[in-house]
């Protein structure tokens, strides 16, 4: 026998669905409307429970009399005029002060968690005491509550706040006297995490906080951006004063508000240009990738994929992109066009101001010159005895904030020292990504950052900091390249969805270049809309 089919009120699972959904509001409106019955009721059963105590304890000789006056106690209240009444608002007013919720009780911390505090105690006692003090705060088996004034421990039994008090006279202005007391702190409260030291030094103290980690699950996508802000990527909350919308991780996950990190660039910019810093794998590439895709919105962009990886192909072809350079000849060519095209428009936008008129609207398109390891082409012309790429950077990065020309570079720790001057000298906007060092950090962008940098790192994890501001923490989002085979379907969308149609044929290599026989041979593309003299 043939079996029947499922009813449609089983078979669908949309009615479901919502019914589930009306069913689960409907209940935490009631929860909502009734919590003072809640209350209440629970106020009574906890009255009658003491009243049962309390009857159970008193002795049986005395529970004659007792009744007998509760008796004459009830009767002498229905005789008062609204003598019911009132008593019926004091039991209500006593049932809802019973019911209430309440707190338990701080009994201190646990016999491990006062262990912990002790030791950490004792190992601060060598840097935060002196000989001669008449009144030690630290000293060998003395007492921590009087130094730790809050503390709080997560579920692990871990340190995550510390409130501490230390000496008058310890050194908190002195960069290495600091350092030295974050590093006790960090082996004594746990590694593997990131912790934020915030010293007060007018009130001699020191706040401990384990940070939260940063999102990693934001892919690429459109930002709520203005003309010549880049979203480089994302940091604690608190850390600045805005929030952009970002969609979630799939579908159903709903959009949420992080904190960013914004480069502006422009004529107004003190930050024209990028310099990313990182170790292999770190997220360098990614984070080019997302400052390309969303350059791509206001203006033009020339890629240099010093590395050969072809990384950027995906960028062939589509409107806005000049170019995408990976052998050192057309590098050597794009990059003299990119200093001619910052000379011609520094001209004319001399010329149009001397005559009194608005600069050129070709002059204020944004131009975008994106160089990723360019210290492998440095070597690579001066094995060959050509000239220096970098040298040709000079124009751009000096004069590219009067000509709307930007400059961002990645380049890995092991190839920084062939950087030239100009492009360490005119990069402001600094980005350290991957695990290191606070001495690294410190020599890339210019100050330590208040954190200490985690052993083990999600890619695109860092530190960013934009001219003379503070150093953030930086997440930047998931921009992976969409041919590659082992990124997903969900980052290989949105990262698509971002290109514009390609409006041109790519060209095609000469059937006569042969990798054996010319060693540039390399990817070097062009595209329809690149000018004639690249």
């Amino acid at each position: 026998m043939p079996r029947r089919p499922l009813p449609s009120i089983l078979s669908n699972r949309v009615p479901l669905a919502r019914g589930r959904d009306f069913a689960r509001t409907a209940a935490d409106g009631a929860s909502d409307v009734f919590h003072p019955l809640f209350v209440i009721g629970r106020g009574l059963r906890r009255l009658v429970g003491a009243g049962r105590q309390r009857w159970s304890a008193t002795p049986r000789d005395r529970r004659g009399p007792a009744l007998c006056m509760i008796v004459m106690g009830l009767a002498s209240l229905a005789l008062v005029p609204y003598g019911p009444l009132l008593a019926l608002i004091s039991l209500m007013a006593a049932a809802a002060w019973a019911g209430r919720e309440r707190r338990p009780a701080d009994d201190g911390p646990s016999e491990s968690e006062a262990g912990r505090l002790r030791a950490l105690y004792e190992a601060l006692v060598p840097y935060l005491s002196f000989e001669g003090d008449p009144s030690p705060l630290y000293v060998h088996e003395g007492d921590w509550t009087a130094a730790f004034s809050e503390y709080e421990f997560d579920d692990d039994g871990r340190l995550s706040r510390l409130l501490m008090k230390y000496p008058v006279y310890f050194t908190d202005a002195e960069a290495p006297s600091r350092a030295r007391i974050e590093q006790v702190l960090l082996a004594k409260s746990g590694r593997g995490r990131e912790y934020h030291f915030a010293w007060d030094q007018e009130a001699n103290q020191l706040l401990l906080t384990v940070l939260p980690a940063l999102p990693t699950d934001i892919a690429a996508q459109r930002f709520v951006t203005a003309p010549g802000e880049t979203v480089l990527g994302f940091t604690d909350a608190g850390a600045v004063q805005r929030t952009v919308p970002v969609a979630g991780a799939t579908a159903e996950t709903d959009p949420r508000d992080v904190p960013p990190v914004v480069w502006r660039t422009g004529p107004r910019s003190t930050e024209s240009h990028l310099l990313a810093l990182g170790r292999p794998g770190s997220g360098t590439t990614t984070l080019l990738r997302s400052v390309a895709l969303q350059a791509l919105a206001h203006g033009d962009v020339l890629v240099i994929d010093g590395s050969g990886s072809g990384e950027y192909a995906f960028l062939l072809g589509r409107p806005g992109v000049l170019g995408v350079e990976c052998g050192l000849s057309g590098t050597l060519a794009t990059l003299e066009w990119a200093a001619r095209e910052t000379e011609r428009r520094l001209i004319a936008a001399n010329r149009a101001r001397q005559a009194g008129l608005a600069v050129p609207d070709d002059i204020r398109q944004p131009l975008w010159i994106i160089i990723d390891r360019p210290a492998t082409l440095t070597h690579l012309a001066a094995a060959e005895g050509r000239e220096d790429p970098q040298r040709l950077l000079q124009v751009p990065l000096r004069h590219g904030r009067a000509a709307s020309v930007t400059v961002a570079v990645a380049e890995q720790f092991e190839g920084a020292e062939l950087l030239s001057d100009p492009v360490r000298a005119h990069t402001r906007a600094r980005v350290v990504l991957g695990p290191t060092s606070p001495e690294d950090v410190r020599a890339v962008l210019g100050a330590t950052p208040e954190t200490t940098p985690a052993d083990q790192v999600p890619p695109g994890r860092g530190y960013a900091r934009l001219g003379s501001g503070p150093v953030l923490r930086l997440q930047v989002p998931a921009t992976p390249d969409p041919f590659d085979d082992a990124t997903s379907e969900y980052h290989r969308q949105a990262v698509l969805a971002l290109l514009p149609e390609r409006s041109a044929q790519l060209g095609s290599v000469p059937a006569a270049a042969d990798p054996s026989a010319d060693p540039d041979f390399g990817f070097e593309y062009r595209t329809g809309t690149a000018p004639e003299t690249v």
